[in-house]
């Protein structure tokens, strides 16, 4: 549930989550839109809307390069509108023109560490890129690749391992709060 002090903090910009697969953008970007009273969006979901297929089948019948390109023309068609919170696919930030949308908003790096994204993907059978024996390995590479691009963002926030979403939309908030509203201004003495 929003609260007026949390309604306008972003003064309608747009909310943009990045980080790896499994990182937990999606569950903290209904939960920010809930607090922020935006709408939410996952890239991924609507690329899989607007393809009529999953992403692990459009990785294997059109390829990466066409499911990158389905992302970036998802992330053009959002970037217009307001009062969003965007949960983006781990490999959004790759492409330059996709940082000129992103720009347009607030762009909040979900920094979860290597062995909790382990742990949580362990089991996923629906991300394509880790259908692979050494998939461990792939992720621990895929992530020193990506992170000088996700540090471009304009706030880290980094997951504590065991925190859960709703204490880490907490933080996110505060860390929005200290990085958006002006610091409050300090009354100067009135000579009399």
């Amino acid at each position: 549930m929003s609260d007026a002090s949390t309604l306008d903090l972003l003064r309608g910009a747009n909310l943009y989550l990045v980080g790896m697969m499994g990182a937990g953008k999606s569950t903290l970007g209904r939960l920010m839109a809930e607090r922020l009273g935006y709408r939410c969006f996952d890239t991924d979901a609507v690329v899989e809307q607007a393809a009529g297929q999953t992403i692990a089948d459009i990785f294997a019948t059109a390829g990466e390069a066409s499911f990158r390109d389905t992302e970036s023309q998802v992330l053009e068609q959002l970037s217009p509108y307001t009062r969003l919170v965007v949960s983006t696919g781990g490999g959004i930030v790759l492409r330059q023109q996709n940082w000129w949308h992103l720009r347009q908003g607030v762009v909040v790096w979900v920094d979860t560490p290597l062995a909790e994204l382990q742990r949580r993907l362990q089991r996923d059978q629906r991300r394509p890129l880790l259908q692979r024996p050494d998939w461990q390995q792939y992720l621990a590479n895929l992530l020193a690749e990506r992170r000088s691009r996700y540090a471009e963002a304009d706030i880290q926030l980094t997951i504590h391992s065991g925190e859960s979403a709703s204490a880490a939309c907490d933080r996110l908030v505060e860390l929005l709060r200290d990085r958006i509203l002006p610091p409050p201004s300090v009354s100067a003495p009135i000579d009399s």
